[in-house]
């Protein structure tokens, strides 16, 4: 296993962004082939698992997992931010903070103690890094998760979500964090990533939201056969299959987050506004299927 040289050069610009997104939502496969991507385009990229699964950048690495700041932490006592840091594709940086035995400890304060090292000792500014992408897992369940936002740490946060209620859900408990901490310097909404959204009523259900909360749609990504192809090979998209349909989708993806400057406070909804938009659009979709109105809301 290769780890990484660091050598001293000047300071870049660096955009530092989170995505965020319940479990399972496809939130690391949206954030592998994003950082495939803009290494693509000839940025220095920087993935940080902050997921106690540790398998944010093992497609980055052909399948292969990583030791996590937490594994190396318990083996020697210290750390240098160096021996955590590995290469992936096209020499994109990963890192993964790791987590506690199920059933001990707090992955948060993983995370807080992750990104602290590799801050205190400067390795962002040594490797002149373009982009640092923080994967963080599902929404603030806790201060350590919280910390992208509440430190201001990444500008920009994305979320992951289909038109799943609890993917939804997931999202619009983000959003109150984002607005909770928006007026203490912490970062703001870029938008929403679509995942597994193909259109019909499934695109209409996310564009309602996103009206409802003031945001936007930053990208709409199918459901693709390649993606899970690719990843059975142990591999992004973007590796695997670099002329597909869909690696394109992400590469315009890239492109979104590249050009992105404007990010905003959203405007979530409260558990009881939330409650009655989603008992609203089950009663629309009930109807369609039944055949008593050709669409839901004129939208589907």
């Amino acid at each position: 296993m290769t780890r990484l040289v660091v050598k001293k050069n000047k300071v870049r610009q660096l955009k530092q962004i989170a995505i965020y997104g319940k479990g399972g939502i496809g939130k690391s496969t949206t954030t592998s082939n994003l950082s495939a991507a803009l290494a693509d385009m000839g940025y220095k990229v920087m993935q940080f698992g902050c997921d106690p699964k540790a398998d944010s950048t093992n497609t980055l690495r052909d399948g292969s997992y990583i030791p996590t700041i937490l594994d190396l932490l318990r083996e020697r006592g210290r750390v240098e931010a160096r021996e955590a840091i590995f290469e992936g594709y096209n020499g994109i940086y990963c890192v993964e903070a790791g987590g506690p035995s199920p059933g001990v400890g707090c992955a948060g304060r993983v995370i807080i103690t992750a990104v602290q090292l590799l801050k205190q000792q400067n390795i962002y500014e040594e490797l002149e890094l373009d982009y640092v992408i923080y994967d963080v897992l599902g929404d603030v369940v806790c201060g350590g998760f919280a910390v992208p936002i509440r430190e201001g740490i990444a500008k920009h946060v994305f979320t992951v979500s289909s038109s799943d209620f609890m993917a939804i859900y997931a999202a619009n408990n983000l959003f109150k964090g984002i607005q909770k901490y928006s007026n203490s310097g912490g970062a703001l909404l870029g938008g929403v990533i679509a995942n597994s959204v193909s259109g019909g009523y499934q695109k209409a259900i996310v564009d309602d939201f996103v009206s409802q909360t003031h945001t936007q749609v930053l990208q709409y990504v199918p459901r693709s056969i390649t993606v899970t192809q690719s990843e059975l090979s142990g591999k992004t998209t973007i590796e695997a299959d670099p002329t597909s349909e869909q690696a394109k989708i992400y590469r315009a993806l890239a492109k979104r987050v590249e050009a992105h400057e404007l990010s905003t406070t959203p405007k979530p909804m409260d558990p009881h506004e939330l409650r009655e938009w989603a008992s609203k659009w089950s009663d629309q979709i009930l109807a369609v299927e039944r055949g008593e109105v050709r669409s839901a809301g004129a939208q589907i």
